[in-house]
């Protein structure tokens, strides 16, 4: 039976988690000739497929507004409560829209039911889903209480409510252990574990001629070792430690090049990565403002490549990351069958290292033996090969489209037959 699905988040473009699992789901449903629908307030997606709620949009002047004084204090406005419960019904109605105007059978909430970033939209989405009892999955990314900025607030009741709610029609899924156990524990809801995942049965494609230059145009030669930060630049990525990793390997081929931007936490961070790596004569390159979700060209005519661009140009990924919610970077560097520098976050050690992969692992900080560790890998074509076939073939089995695609028709099956 073919059913009309509508995802429902604040955002679905780009390439944060959110935007790129949610395809994946909606790729998988696709075999069994579910159509995926969209509703967000900034969208990349199909517009026939799809309804553009700009006030959705956890950017929106309206929410940031709300967030400027709900968060970081314990009395609230009694004008916040009221714009609250305004946005919420706006939006409330447009869920409706929605779900009429594609004849929607099943909605999935990524996030949106998760992290508070967009409370109005939190609201609504728990009050229609109250009122219509329509079954729903409830994809959870990043709870309020594994973010620090969300610990002090005056909407505790707002959170308590739908963050996520607790009702009937609603099946909820994480994407870790943790995750899992505190949502138990914290709001008394049970949970199915669905990993994010990658096609692992389907390697990545030839490079292609766009792509074929990017080396150089970053400014890398043949000769140099091009170390692969794949990330944004926040201080929970943890970049000074490939700072330090390059550093100790004292070899001036090696050039440290991070894909994505700092600002999302302020700009702290990165002046402090750039007077560190003068300090430690590093060869640092940010090169931002050259990858994006997509493909294209500068104002002068320069290529834009994307992420996926550039890892088979990579000799070596740094993921030395304090704390990950899962870490779709580690799994692309996997599939590009990348050598990869992994700091032990929390989610690493519980749901991915037991699984049996083969990575240079440091433990907060970088030892010598971690230092000899990846020479060797850069040294050894033949140890390379090993371990990254050896961890393709891990991942295959344990993060793959049929893991999750098992996992999506039993959930489906299940909220049907209620």
């Amino acid at each position: 039976m073919s059913l009309n699905i509508g995802f429902v988040s604040t955002r679905f473009a780009g390439t944060d988690g959110v935007s790129l699992e949610s395809a994946k789901w909606a790729e998988i449903l696709w075999e069994s000739r579910h159509v995926s629908h969209w509703y967000a307030g900034e969208l990349d997606r199909d517009p026939n497929f799809s309804l553009l709620v700009p006030e959705a949009f956890f950017n929106h002047e309206d929410n940031v507004w709300i967030n400027d004084r709900i968060w970081g204090q314990t009395r609230r406005d009694p004008e916040v409560s009221k714009r609250i419960h305004l946005m919420a019904s706006y939006l409330k109605g447009t869920l409706y829209e929605f779900v009429e105007m594609y004849g929607i059978d099943i909605l999935i909430a990524e996030n949106a039911l998760t992290i508070p970033m967009h409370v109005p939209l939190g609201v609504a989405l728990t009050e229609f889903l109250a009122e219509t009892q329509m079954p729903c999955i409830a994809h959870h990314h990043d709870f309020s209480w594994e973010r620090i900025r969300f610990s002090i607030t005056n909407i505790t009741d707002f959170l308590e409510l739908a963050f996520p709610p607790r009702l009937p029609n609603i099946i909820h899924t994480v994407i870790n252990q943790a995750a899992q156990e505190q949502l138990c524990w914290r709001r008394g809801v049970p949970s199915i574990l669905t990993p994010n995942v990658i096609d692992f049965k389907n390697p990545p494609p030839p490079m292609d001629d766009f792509a074929s230059d990017a080396r150089y145009e970053l400014g890398l030669s043949d000769d140099d070792l091009f170390f692969l930060q794949p990330t944004r630049i926040v201080p929970r990525k943890g970049i000074e430690h490939a700072i330090k990793l390059v550093e100790m390997l004292d070899d001036p081929r090696c050039k440290l090049v991070i894909s994505h931007a700092a600002g999302d936490e302020g700009f702290e961070y990165v002046n402090m990565l750039h007077e560190l790596a003068h300090e430690s004569k590093v060869d640092l390159r940010i090169v931002a403002d050259r990858v994006a979700d997509l493909r294209g060209t500068t104002e002068d005519g320069k290529k834009i490549y994307t992420l996926w661009d550039l890892y088979p140009h990579a000799d070596f990924v740094t993921y030395p990351s304090i704390y990950e919610g899962f870490g779709n970077a580690l799994l692309e560097a996997v599939y590009f069958r990348k050598p990869t520098l992994i700091n032990r976050y929390d989610i690493f050690a519980r749901d991915i290292e037991p699984k049996g992969f083969q990575f240079p692992m440091m433990e907060g900080y970088v030892r010598r033996s971690l230092v000899k560790q990846v020479r060797e890998l850069l040294d050894n074509p033949e140890l390379r090969k090993q371990q990254t076939d050896h961890n393709y073939l891990t991942a295959q089995k344990f993060f793959s489209y049929e893991v999750l695609r098992r996992k999506l028709n039993a959930i489906i099956a299940n909220l049907i037959v209620e």
